[in-house]
């Protein structure tokens, strides 16, 4: 089953609401006000929040994780894993007014979506990290994924995991390929597309689509974009929008083509060969869910150790491995290609684990939208879809 299969894609409003909520405005916290003391010297133990399936785990005991298991043995070092992360807004709900109280949330690692790691790190919510406890890290991450607009130099962030959102279809029952985003709007397809509901989670392919370049997209860009939502709606061309769901509509052959990210596909070409996924000629989004230090952390050296584990090259093909996601550590590629594992060694050959220089070419990361701009977009994009 695929990790995002479990979860519930909401709209960006989610988290302000959240906030809203506590009554107390979100505050800046300044460089010199997110470190306490730090007690992984005494204290060989940590916190770690992830997202359900998303680790590699013993096929004879699900309880145990070996990669984990292996980082505590050699390192002396505890760890308590939770898989507490079900959504993006929901995880900020609950751990921001620890935050914007200046109050320890109690984890020392946790893992979100790239889109809401630009929101902790406006707000001055997570540690910067010491690169010289990660060599692996300023080794081994890839290039494509080192300077993120929020984030230059990845000094607050590390990805976990990589994928890409871009376009499933039936070859078979469609009949023919897709290689544009424009495709999706022929007559052919009418009432048998369905995109993504969450904004954050659409935007950046459709408007690649249009042409726009996503590293710096305008106002307008978006504008463009949703004025030819709006007449897609209206001619009922699009049957829906949706959140994961869009797996069983895809499997079912309810509808023909999708927006889709590349994790899930990986699970569905294993039952139905037909399936393909496709980064248009236009570009495709790369993202990423990424390691973050919170404030307060009493534990960061021992969170830096861990990070830095899995950015060994054979730690990170076990993981990846296990959870079928874009690695961010493309020197895995290699691990697994040399594997006597024969179902090993294929996926070192798949593009949407290891996207091949082609691919590459055409994946891009949008840059994060401003706090003035979301609310503004969000509404827009929510009375479209219907949210």
């Amino acid at each position: 089953m695929s990790r995002r299969s479990l979860l519930r894609v909401l709209g960006a409003g989610a988290g302000a609401a959240a906030l809203a909520g506590c009554g107390v405005p979100a505050a800046y916290v300044e460089p010199g006000d997110r470190a306490a003391a730090d007690r992984s010297g005494r204290e060989k133990r940590l916190v770690f929040a992830n997202w359900p399936l998303y680790i590699d785990t013993d096929d004879e005991d699900p309880q145990r994780r070996p990669t984990l298991d292996e980082f505590e043995k050699a390192g002396g070092i505890s760890v308590k894993y939770t898989e507490e992360i079900n959504d993006n807004d929901e995880f900020f709900g609950k751990i921001s007014p620890a935050l914007m109280n200046h109050q320890d949330t109690g984890r020392d690692l946790v893992v979100v979506s790239d889109w809401m790691c630009a929101r902790y790190v406006h707000l001055g919510w997570v540690q910067e990290m010491d690169r010289s406890r990660q060599p692996n890290v300023a080794r081994n991450l890839d290039p494509l994924l080192r300077r993120p607009p929020f984030d230059p130099g990845r000094r607050h962030t590390v990805p976990w995991q990589s994928g890409i959102t871009g376009i499933a279809y039936n070859r078979k029952k469609l009949g023919r390929e897709i290689r544009h985003t424009s495709e999706l709007w022929k007559d052919d397809l009418r009432g048998r597309v369905t995109l993504l509901a969450g904004l954050d989670e659409a935007f950046c392919l459709l408007m690649q689509g249009n042409g726009a370049d996503v590293t710096r997209w305008t106002a307008d860009d978006f504008h463009t974009m949703t004025d030819q939502l709006r007449r897609l709606v209206s001619k009922r061309h699009i049957r829906r929008f949706t959140g994961n769901d869009y797996i069983k509509d895809l499997s079912s052959g309810d509808v023909l083509a999708c927006q889709a990210y590349s994790g899930d596909i990986i699970q569905l070409q294993a039952d139905n060969p037909d399936i393909e996924f496709v980064v248009p000629e236009e570009g495709a989004e790369l993202w990423a869910e990424s390691l973050m230090i919170p404030n307060l952390a009493r534990h960061k050296s021992n969170a830096e150790r861990l990070i830095d584990h899995y950015y060994q090259p054979e730690v990170a093909a076990r993981l990846a491995a296990a959870v079928n996601y874009v690695c961010p550590v493309p020197a895995a590629r290699d691990v697994l290609a040399a594997s006597r594992d024969k179902e090993l060694a294929e996926l070192a050959g798949n593009p949407l684990i290891f996207p091949s220089d082609d691919m590459r070419k055409r994946l891009a990361t949008a840059r994060d939208m401003t706090s003035k701009e979301r609310p503004v977009f969000a509404k827009e994009w929510n009375e479209i879809v219907g949210l």
